[in-house]
């Protein structure tokens, strides 16, 4: 890429009003252009096919298809196209999963609006881009697994299944959210529960909820 040529950038988040906040603080930028907005997961993985583009900046939550979901589907198809999580989810619960998913960063939508820009910036150019806080989150996932909290050992199907279990989703919202079948969703209850050493979904729900897990 010449010094000239502005970064392209694809947003991907279901919220209008996000999208348009970053497109704002990105125009701003001398270098920076945001040249596509998807508005869900599917959306994002056929946007990222269909066009040239130096940065995918992505939600986490997204219908149709999640974030971690759709980073998996672009890294597998263009593992050189740097992908930067900006999550409402703070680091603790999703950064080292987006991190090990392929993610080049992440980042919450707490974050200062230069923080976006740098980091943004340092994945165009081929780096990862790790916050204080994820840096942190990283080194307690290095931790010996007993020190670890039950639910940093699940999938990431699992892990989103606790999480709309502990908030109250039933195994049909649950199977339409992730697009899943409803026999799917209930082999991921029983190897939570499996996992996890529980008896039932009120025991999942109170872990949940302890835990901050609950959308």
């Amino acid at each position: 890429m010449s010094t000239t040529q502005r970064l392209r950038i694809l947003i991907a988040d279901d919220h209008a009003i996000v999208r348009q906040g970053l497109r704002q603080i990105l125009s701003e930028t001398d270098d920076m252009e945001v040249a596509g907005e998807a508005a869900n997961g599917v959306q994002v993985v056929q946007m990222a096919r269909e066009q040239a583009w130096d940065v995918v900046l992505m939600d986490v939550s997204m219908p149709d298809r999640n974030g971690i979901d759709a980073l998996k589907l672009i890294r597998k198809e263009l593992p050189r196209l740097p992908v930067l999580i900006l999550s409402m989810y703070p680091e603790e619960q999703y950064a080292v999963r987006a991190l090990r998913a392929g993610a080049a960063g992440y980042l919450s939508k707490q974050s200062a609006p230069e923080q976006l820009v740098v980091a943004i910036r340092q994945v165009a150019n081929g780096k990862k881009y790790v916050s204080e806080a994820v840096a942190e989150a990283l080194a307690n996932a290095v931790a010996e697994d007993f020190e670890r909290p039950l639910h940093e050992k699940l999938s990431d199907r699992e892990f989103q299944t606790l999480r709309m279990i502990a908030s109250g989703r039933t195994p049909g919202q649950i199977a339409e959210t992730l697009n899943i079948s409803v026999k799917t969703v209930s082999v991921y209850r029983a190897r939570l529960l499996e996992k996890m050493n529980m008896r039932n979904n009120a025991e999942l729900t109170h872990y949940g909820v302890r835990h901050n897990l609950a959308e």
